[in-house]
């Protein structure tokens, strides 16, 4: 029903509200982040079904991903325009987005997983299954390279460069990187390869250079990257839920508790700014303090 209801925005937008065509792309954009943010957070929920709780999630979504204040507030219009629009169409009773505030411009920390519950993920795989195989190959190649959910969903074969340990990815924006690619991620991606994929009975035109596939040989959606970490999560008893970031943000912050430098974290995980990337060090203050011991002359 998203379509549909995009459709009908976009119109309501056009004619009723008169508002010029770049307006309206980038409100179709936000309501568009909206959409994916929904189907990879709360699947099976419909725009009927959305609260407050929901809404607020894609703002401190956004915050976290170090959107300018600009940008959030542009998002929480778009957000707040679209809801009228539902409600003036009766698709909704009551409008969720009459108490939704943009989020303090102060970042939240985002939750990440320890070594120890990074590994009771991966031991929890059930490599019996070919489904297995491809999972743990997936996961392992997210947090050895801090990849994005959209980046890993797309990776190409043609892109690993596992003889000299790199693979190009391609970010936001379609800006490519180099990413060093460990040892782990290495070994499961040829078992996988090797195991799984050259088996396949039939592989979709057009995703013939995609690595991961799903039983249907066509690529996997961010949806079933979200499900495969939700049903493991629960499978091992974490207490929080876990999504596709989660493991990008376990990759950095344990990068920078490893003193690892800022500048490096920032390469590998296509931040455009520094200051995105220093969110990790406020997750270990140990971290600041040994700077300050190793540089600082009053501290040495």
């Amino acid at each position: 029903m998203w379509e549909a209801y995009l459709k009908g925005f976009k119109a309501y937008l056009l004619l009723e509200r008169s508002m010029s065509d770049n307006t309206i792309e980038a409100y179709l954009h936000d309501v568009a982040m909206l959409r994916d943010h929904v189907q990879d957070a709360f699947p099976g929920i419909g725009v009927e079904q959305l609260e407050l709780e929901q809404l607020q999630s894609l703002l401190i979504n956004i915050n976290e991903l170090g959107l300018s204040a600009g940008t959030q507030a542009r998002v929480l219009s778009g957000t707040k325009s679209f809801f009228r629009y539902l409600l003036l169409e009766e698709v909704i009773k009551k409008d969720p987005t009459e108490l939704l505030d943009a989020p303090k411009l102060k970042r939240s920390l985002p939750h990440v997983l320890s070594l120890a519950e990074i590994d009771k993920l991966f031991d929890a795989i059930d490599h019996s299954k070919p489904e297995g195989q491809r999972n743990h190959a997936l996961l392992e190649t997210m947090y050895s390279c801090g990849l994005r959910v959209s980046e890993v969903i797309n990776l190409c074969i043609s892109n690993l460069y596992m003889d000299v340990g790199f693979i190009k990815v391609i970010g936001k924006g379609n800006k490519e990187r180099l990413v060093p690619i460990g040892e782990a991620a290495v070994k499961y991606i040829k078992l996988y390869k090797d195991h799984v994929r050259n088996h396949m009975p039939v592989i979709k035109k057009g995703n013939e250079d995609i690595l991961f596939l799903n039983r249907r040989g066509t690529a996997l959606s961010r949806v079933m990257v979200f499900m495969i970490l939700k049903d493991l999560g629960q499978k091992v008893g974490l207490k929080e839920n876990i999504h596709p970031h989660t493991l990008r943000h376990s990759f950095a912050t344990h990068l920078v508790e490893g003193g690892a430098d800022l500048r490096a974290v920032q390469e590998m995980m296509g931040h455009k700014s520094i200051t995105t990337t220093e969110i990790y060090t406020h997750l270990d203050r140990s971290y600041l303090r040994q700077t300050l011991e190793k540089y600082h002359p009053r501290f040495k």
